[in-house]
């Protein structure tokens, strides 16, 4: 499977909408602002997160079950900070949609600025033919705070070309998170 190029990634957000916003380019300044960098690498596209989260929290006293997740387990917050508490983690969305082609795969991976505070940021892969706003997992590892940015690079995605299209893609088999939008819970 060839790691598909950045002006590849260029082609197909133009011609298919591969991803929506796209940044052609690596963006690491906004309005003479520092910011952790996101968009076109030179293999991958470092996507953002949204300023849309959902904090854990055990107020409730629930237990985490992934057959049957109870919404009350989160508190919504709608910000450009997200501080998550120590040894908790947060569940976010991407600023960009994906379309997923039928030969591609993806891989996403935590971006080293948070890896190297603590943070790891956890997003299964893409599947061909999948598409939506990414959710994803912020797992603050660290007994202090941790604070994640909206519309900043939180992770990267690699492209992943087979040399053959799979003969059943995520939309074949109607995949429970097709076309999600929002930060999207566990589904059963």
């Amino acid at each position: 499977m060839p790691v598909k190029s950045d002006a590849w990634i260029r082609r197909m957000a133009a011609s298919h909408g591969l991803i929506e916003p796209f940044e052609p380019g690596q963006v690491r300044e906004v309005d003479g602002h520092k910011v952790i960098s996101f968009g076109t690498s030179s293999y991958g596209y470092d996507l953002r997160c949204a300023p849309e989260f959902k904090i854990f929290t055990n107020i409730n006293a629930t237990i985490v079950d992934p057959k049957n997740f109870d919404s009350a387990s989160f508190v919504d917050v709608h910000s450009d900070v997200c501080v998550i508490p120590p040894n908790s983690f947060a569940l976010a969305r991407t600023v960009e949609y994906f379309r997923i082609p039928r030969d591609i795969l993806t891989i996403c991976l935590g971006k080293s600025t948070y890896a190297r505070c603590g943070i790891i940021v956890n997003v299964t892969p893409l599947e061909p033919e999948w598409e939506g706003h990414v959710t994803l997992e912020f797992s603050n590892t660290t007994p202090l705070p941790a604070k994640i940015y909206a519309n900043e690079g939180v992770a990267q995605v690699i492209f992943l070309q087979s040399d053959e299209p799979c003969e059943v893609s995520y939309r074949d088999r109607g995949g429970k998170y097709q076309g999600q939008l929002g930060v999207t819970l566990p589904k059963a």
